[in-house]
Parts: structure tokens; C-alpha cells; sequence
């Protein structure tokens, strides 16, 4: 388990632009070492911002497209191409404007794919694919992903991990079906903290006045089923990215500014 770190941006744009200027770097140096690199992609607002930062960052081209592979942290169970699947805006965001290797794009699987509307099924298919990535040399049946990024949601929720659902106390499986979340739509396929944690490096990403509590509860020593983003963390570093209105709430000289 890593401490986490704080970076606190004045702005949303501003973080935005940070965050993807700091996830390039990670990939580069990733690629640079082991030839290639993994992602877990998060939606929401944050995440497709950092994304469509990064699509218009200069240094978007020191990445090799080619050697990176994609995964998600959650999705909600809809059908192929609806505009409420995380995928479907990660594509709008960049994805459709990098020459991604399709066959290293995992997307979670829709709920008129293969596995119908069985979302057990396809958490199950998906922890599958996720084993069959994972090396002799990872940590458990998912791969180290270099960079994981989660949002953090106002109620503390990461993924589709919200508090006091079944899901956030799975120590088991990697990945599970959602059933009943309290924001729509209720079915969903979400990681599992246990998948989170064997990322080297776990983002989470927090803007606006609405996250301020969300932060302040989650970095102040709650327990991760009622504040699942307090159970996220990565294993050599934990990173928590925020504007100036998420980190209002937050105790002043509590945690430590991380460095570049």
C-alpha cells in the first residue's frame, strides 16, 4: 500500500492538462523500459477531459500508440456505441483519432454482446481477458497496469464501487457485475478493489465543488466500504489530482504536495 499524494491544480482545465502531460510521460517511460504499457481508462467528466487534453497535448506523439494497451475500470452495461458507455466517449474523447492497435483496446463487454444481458457473464468474461494478460511476473490474474485512473465520485464512490454495495467488499473476484447502483443506469461491470490494487500507480481524479467532501472524507482515514476511493491505491504510488474547489474541504497541511 502507497501513501497518497496530493497535487492541487487552480482549475479543472489546468489538471486536466497536467494529468495528461504526466500520464504521457508514464507511458513513454513504461514503453521505454518493458516495450510496451497499460492504462485503465476511467469516464465521467474528468476523465474525458484529461483524455481530450492529452489529444491536443503537443507531446502526444512520443507515445507509440501501438504498444499500449487499454483497459476500463467500469462500464455501464449498455448497448454497443450508446453514448452513455464510457467507451463510446474515451472513442469521441481521442481513441478514434490515435492509431491505437484495435486488438489491445479491451473494451467491457455491451449488454447486447455476446453474454445478453447476463452482466454476471460478462464480468466474468472480462476478468477472464484480463487473466489471460496478466504475466508470470504480475501480481495475481490481472497485468500490473502502469496507470490506473479513477474519478471519484461526490459520494466517494470509484469505478462502480459505491458505498455499502456488495461490490466494494468482493475480495475475491477481479471483476463483477453492478446490480442496483444508485446512479443510473444501476447495471454496470466495475473492477474490484483487489484488480485496483495491483496497478503500480492508481490516479484519482477529482474536480468541482461537488467532489470538496467526497476528497476530505476519502483522505481522512475512512474506512473503504462506506469511502471506496479510500480503499483505492496503488502499489508503489497513489496519486490523487485535484483542482482547487475538490481540495477545499481538505485539512491544510495534512498530506504532503507530491513531487513532478
Amino acid at each position: 500500500m502507497s501513501a497518497p499524494q496530493l497535487v492541487v491544480h487552480r482549475d479543472k482545465e489546468l489538471m486536466a492538462q497536467a494529468a495528461a502531460a504526466r500520464l504521457i510521460t508514464r507511458i513513454v517511460d513504461a514503453q521505454a523500459a518493458r516495450g510496451s504499457a497499460s492504462v485503465v481508462l476511467t469516464g465521467g467528466r474528468n476523465g474525458n477531459g484529461l483524455l481530450a487534453a492529452l489529444g491536443s497535448a503537443p507531446a502526444r506523439d512520443a507515445i507509440d500508440w501501438s504498444r499500449l494497451d487499454l483497459w476500463w475500470g467500469d462500464e455501464r452495461f449498455l448497448p454497443e456505441g450508446d453514448p452513455e458507455r464510457n467507451v463510446t466517449q474515451a472513442r469521441e474523447a481521442l481513441l478514434d483519432s490515435v492509431p491505437l492497435d484495435p486488438a489491445r483496446v479491451h473494451a467491457m463487454p455491451a449488454s447486447d454482446g455476446p453474454y445478453g444481458k447476463d452482466v454476471d457473464a460478462a464480468a466474468a468474461a472480462y476478468a477472464a481477458e484480463l487473466a489471460a494478460a496478466a504475466g508470470p511476473e504480475d501480481h495475481g490474474s490481472v497485468p500490473s497496469f502502469d496507470v490506473l485512473m479513477l474519478g471519484v465520485g461526490p459520494d466517494t464512490h470509484v469505478a462502480s464501487l459505491f458505498p455499502e454495495l456488495p461490490a466494494v467488499r468482493e475480495t475475491e473476484r477481479t471483476v463483477v457485475g453492478v446490480h442496483g447502483a444508485p446512479k443510473p443506469p444501476p447495471t454496470r461491470v466495475s473492477l474490484t478493489l483487489p484488480a485496483i490494487r495491483a496497478a503500480r500507480e492508481v490516479w484519482l481524479l477529482a474536480a468541482g465543488e461537488d467532489k470538496a467532501k467526497a476528497a476530505a472524507i476519502a483522505l481522512s482515514g475512512a474506512g473503504e466500504f462506506q469511502a471506496p476511493a479510500a480503499g483505492a491505491y496503488g502499489r508503489s504510488r497513489t496519486l490523487w489530482l485535484l483542482d482547487a474547489a475538490a481540495a477545499s474541504e481538505l485539512p491544510r497541511g495534512l498530506y504532503p504536495p507530491a513531487s513532478a
